[in-house]
C-alpha cells in the first residue's frame, strides 16, 4: 500500500473549481485530507476489490484518491457539469488504471442500485454554511444509508451529535471519528482572509 504522503502528493496534480458555486459550497478538498480520508478506509479494508461512490465529487479529488488504492469500480457524483467535465481532465492526469464513471445527478437522489454490502460511499457534503442550505449534509448521509454498508464523510466542527443521532436513526453505527482541518481559499466575496483553515470531523459509519 502506498504511503499517505505518497498519495497526497499523487493527488496534487488535481484541478478545483474554474468558477465555483458558494451555493453549492465548492471548494477543492485539499490533497492531504483527502489522502487522509482515504488512507484511513483502505487500511479499514473499504477500498479494495469494492465500489467507491463518491457523493457531490465536485472535480474528483476523493473519486480519484480511491481509485488509486485498487477498487473495482468508482462513480463520481454531481449535479453541476462543469466541475465533471473537469473531473474527466483530473482522472487523465492522475492515471489510474481503475475504472471511473462520472454521473451527472443530484447526489440525494442517486439513480444507481449498487451492491450495498460492497459498496462505500465517500464524500466532503456541504457544510450547510449557506443561508437556506442548512443541514446540506442530512441528505447527503441519507443518500449514504440507502446505497452502501459503510461510508465516510466530512463535516463541520461540532456536528458529533447530529451525526451520531442522525446514524443511530437510521440503523446504523459510527465506529470512528477523526478531527481533520480544512483549508478554505479566499474565493468567493464575503471570504475576508486570504485562506483560512476550518476545524473539521471525519467519521467512519457502517449502515447494516
Amino acid at each position: 500500500m502506498p504511503t499517505k504522503s505518497a498519495l497526497a502528493q499523487q493527488l496534487g496534480v488535481v484541478a478545483g473549481f474554474s468558477d465555483p458555486r458558494a451555493d453549492l459550497e465548492q471548494y477543492r478538498t485539499p490533497p492531504e485530507l483527502a489522502a487522509h480520508l482515504v488512507h484511513r478506509a483502505d487500511l479499514e479494508g473499504d477500498i479494495q476489490d469494492r465500489t467507491v461512490v463518491d457523493l457531490g465529487c465536485g472535480t474528483g479529488m476523493l473519486a480519484l484518491a480511491a481509485a488509486l488504492r485498487g477498487p473495482d469500480t468508482v462513480v463520481g457524483v454531481d449535479i453541476d457539469p462543469d466541475p465533471l467535465s473537469t473531473a474527466r481532465k483530473n482522472e487523465r492526469k492522475v492515471g489510474s488504471t481503475t475504472s471511473v464513471s462520472w454521473v451527472r445527478a443530484d447526489a440525494t437522489r442517486v439513480p444507481l442500485c449498487p451492491p450495498v454490502d460492497g459498496t462505500t460511499v465517500v464524500m466532503n457534503p456541504p457544510f450547510g454554511a449557506q443561508s437556506g442550505n442548512e443541514h446540506a449534509d442530512r441528505a447527503f448521509l441519507a443518500t449514504a444509508a440507502e446505497l452502501s454498508g459503510v461510508s465516510y464523510s466530512l463535516h463541520n466542527a461540532g456536528s458529533e451529535a447530529f451525526v451520531e443521532s442522525f446514524v443511530a436513526d437510521n440503523g446504523g453505527e459510527v465506529t470512528h471519528a477523526f478531527a481533520a482541518e480544512f483549508e478554505v481559499p479566499h474565493q468567493f466575496d464575503f471570504h475576508d482572509d486570504e485562506s483560512r483553515s476550518i476545524d473539521a470531523e471525519l467519521y467512519r459509519i457502517e449502515w447494516r
